[in-house]
């Protein structure tokens, strides 16, 4: 079995911007690529699970959102970085645009894109992290058995106050720096 980080991306590992469908308008938060390299040199799974709910109100495409998770690969490369595997929810049960209109499992905070990704990856959460900027990105993660970090960038300083996440952290470098010292002093949380 593997152990994984499990990223959420808007507010997370880029900045916050309402909706980001293009690469004009993404802009990494500062030290996330950096941060990325450090967990593949670790040896952990490094995957994005993103609610990409542009696509349901008709602000963007799925051709959208996949053009720019491509993009963030050539430019992670730059840094000798790479994120394994990114999967993505464009449904919203309040879409615009009626295919999309509808719960979906794998909404966050649904489980339905963590367990598809276990399942990819043979990922064992009891040796796997999450980290993002809502509590919607944390209660899945604690529900399967991960130890959750909320960051302080994006939505996160708002969700501080009411969080159940184990540890928050200032931005994914610093729960990066978390996550490599907990697995330094923890031998369950080495693989």
């Amino acid at each position: 079995m593997n152990r994984a980080v499990f990223l959420d991306r808007d507010g997370t590992l880029n900045v916050e911007r309402h909706y980001v469908c293009r690469w004009e308008d993404f802009a990494w938060i500062r030290g996330a690529p950096e941060a990325i390299r450090r967990l593949n040199e670790a040896n952990f799974r490094v995957i994005v699970l993103t609610n990409q709910a542009a696509v349901a109100h008709g602000l963007c495409t799925e051709a959208d959102v996949m053009q720019l998770h491509a993009r963030m690969q050539l430019d992670l490369a730059r840094y000798g970085a790479h994120i394994d595997a990114f999967y993505y929810c464009p449904f919203h049960p309040d879409a615009a645009v009626a295919a999309y209109r509808r719960h979906s499992a794998w909404r966050k905070p649904g489980l339905g894109m963590f367990e598809r990704a276990m399942r990819d990856w043979r990922i064992d959460p009891r040796l796997s992290f999450v980290v993002g900027d809502k509590n919607t990105d944390i209660e899945p993660g604690r529900a399967l058995g991960m130890t959750t970090l909320l960051v302080l960038t994006g939505y996160g300083a708002e969700e501080a106050a009411h969080t159940g996440a184990h540890y928050v952290v200032s931005d994914v470098a610093e729960a990066v720096d978390q996550i490599l010292a907990l697995c330094a002093t923890s031998p369950s949380k080495i693989a």
